[in-house]
Parts: structure tokens; sequence; C-alpha cells
């Protein structure tokens, strides 16, 4: 994964060398101030960048002579940036979102690129309304941001909602995410010895430690395209039928297979952690919801609903 210091570096490689051919690598290192062993490295790595496809043609190319230069290919990097209107609008409303962070570095930076951009689809004439995130505590993410940049423990008081549960975890911060709206904290968790995302809406309280976080290697940037959440291959197989009202499900958590079963209903299988929290799910649809299996689940509901119809009965 390149850093995001670096990745900033190697897109200022290109337009640097190109305006200056046969630029010596020396006094490219001084101006760009790094070291002379960390730009060929740099440079190394982009002669395997450049446009989808990726052969001859697509790459970035250039010409290493007597340690001086010269950009012969920049996969166009060097031409203006053309966007459809839709494009344009994805991207305000992307950085809009993002501008609203509180405790975002390099805010300014962001500021800078959603005019630029609202300039350009004002011209369109087209208007663009978008509300800010709702889950975000500016105090939480003023702590959690703080720990970041100083690189410090947290100790957090976190609602889990699968298990419906509030425990303290000591966790080593690694970055700030935005998913579907949403502001995760990505971080390595002592007590579960391992990566895991923390939703800042259900951060019930943050502390910043004056211990130094220990440094962990950050799994690949996750794709929030199927949902925050991907449960892994061995969790429980829920299969559920769900009438009309309750399709919402299909949408909101990822599902295995969804298959009508009737005009009105549909077969769900979706994969579960914790069968608590699917007994949950299944007893606030009502009878919306049935389980097929497993049977484990089944009869968790059936006890829960009998327990709670006896207290009607006292």
């Amino acid at each position: 994964m390149i850093s995001d210091d670096r990745l900033s570096r190697l897109l200022l490689l290109v337009p640097y060398f190109l305006a200056r051919p046969g630029q010596p690598l020396e006094k490219a290192a001084v101006e760009l101030d790094v070291t002379t062993e960390q730009l060929r490295e740099d440079l190394s790595l982009l002669f395997l960048c450049g446009l989808p496809g990726y052969g001859p043609g697509d790459l970035i190319d250039m010409i290493i002579t007597d340690d001086r230069v010269t950009i012969t290919y920049d996969a166009g990097i060097s031409r203006p940036l053309r966007l459809s209107a839709d494009e344009a609008t994805a991207l305000v409303v992307a950085l809009r979102a993002l501008a609203d962070v509180p405790g975002l570095a390099a805010r300014d930076v962001v500021l800078r690129a959603l005019a630029a951009l609202e300039g350009a689809v004002g011209e369109t004439g087209e208007s663009i309304s978008v509300a800010a995130p709702s889950n975000l505590d500016e105090h939480t993410m003023s702590v959690v941001s703080g720990a970041l940049e100083r690189g410090r423990t947290l100790q957090l008081r976190y609602y889990t909602a699968g298990r419906d549960v509030v425990s303290d975890r000591t966790v080593d911060p690694i970055r700030l995410l935005l998913g579907s709206g949403t502001a995760y904290l990505q971080a390595w968790c002592r007590d579960a010895k391992g990566v895991r995302m923390f939703r800042l809406d259900r951060i019930e309280h943050a502390q910043e430690l004056n211990e130094p976080a220990a440094q962990h290697v950050a799994p690949l940037n996750p794709s929030f395209s199927g949902g925050v959440f991907t449960p892994p291959a061995d969790a429980t197989l829920v299969t559920l039928r769900i009438g009309t009202m309750s399709r919402w499900i299909t949408e909101y958590y990822p599902c295995e297979r969804v298959v009508q079963d009737s005009p009105e209903h549909h077969l769900v299988s979706l994969r579960v952690m914790n069968l608590d929290w699917a007994r949950r799910l299944v007893m606030g649809c009502g009878l919306d919801v049935e389980v097929v299996s497993p049977a484990e689940l089944a009869d968790a509901v059936a006890d829960h609903a009998r327990a709670a119809l006896a207290q009607y009965t006292r």
C-alpha cells in the first residue's frame, strides 16, 4: 500500500520533470526535499503507473541518462481534466461530505478543489443540495483525529450492535475512513488482537492516552461497494422468508442469495456472526419475517416471543 505522503510525491513528479527536462537527480531531490535514494525508488515505481491496460503505450515512460531525468510519456497527466456533468456532480457531493468531517487534515486542499469543481458545475446551470453526515460527533472526531496526528493510543467505550453490549477497548489508531456517509476509525484492537473498524457514532467515550501507539500494517483500502461489513465465509448462514415491508434487509446487509418465493415474499440468505443479533433482527420485523433456517435461530425467536407474551398474561 502506498502512503498518502508518497502518493502526493508521485503525483508531483510528472509535472515537475515535464517542466524540467534533463533535471539532475541530485538537484531534484534537494528541491523535492527527499533523499536521492528515495527519489530513485519513486521513479522506479512511477514506471509502473499509467492508464488502464498497463501495456506498452499506457505506462508513464522516462529516460534517465547520467542521473538526469526526462519524461518521454506522461500518460495524459499534463492534459486538462475533463469531466461530464454527472462525474463533476458526483465529485462535488463526495468533496462536500469530506469537507464536513470535523478535524479533517488538509481541509483547505479539499475546499480549494471543491470550489473549483463547484464553479465548473455551476456553469452548467445545475445546483446541488447535500446534507452533511448526521452521525459525526465533533468531540469524538477531535479526540480520534488528535490521537492519530500525535501517534497516541486511544481508550474507547464502544457499543457493539451485533452483540448489543458496551465494552472498553484499547486501540492503536491507524486511519479515519468515510463510507456511505458514516465515519469509521480503523484501528488495531488490543483486546481482539486484530484490525477492527469502529463507527464513530457508536463510540460513547474516547480518551487519548499518554502512550505511543504501536505501528501496524493497515489492510488495503476497503471497498464500501458491498457495505462496510463483510462477514467471513465461516459465519453462520441464516435463511429468512421476508415480506415486502422487510425488503430493506436485502439493501442494508450483504446477502448471499435473494430469491422470489411468491409475489409478496422473498427467500434471503445472509451470514451472521451472532445468532442473538439475528434473533433481534427477526423479532424487530414482526410477522413480516419468518426464520427458515437454522432451527436454532427459529427456536430462539419462538422462545423469546413466548416469554414476551407471558409478560402480558401476568
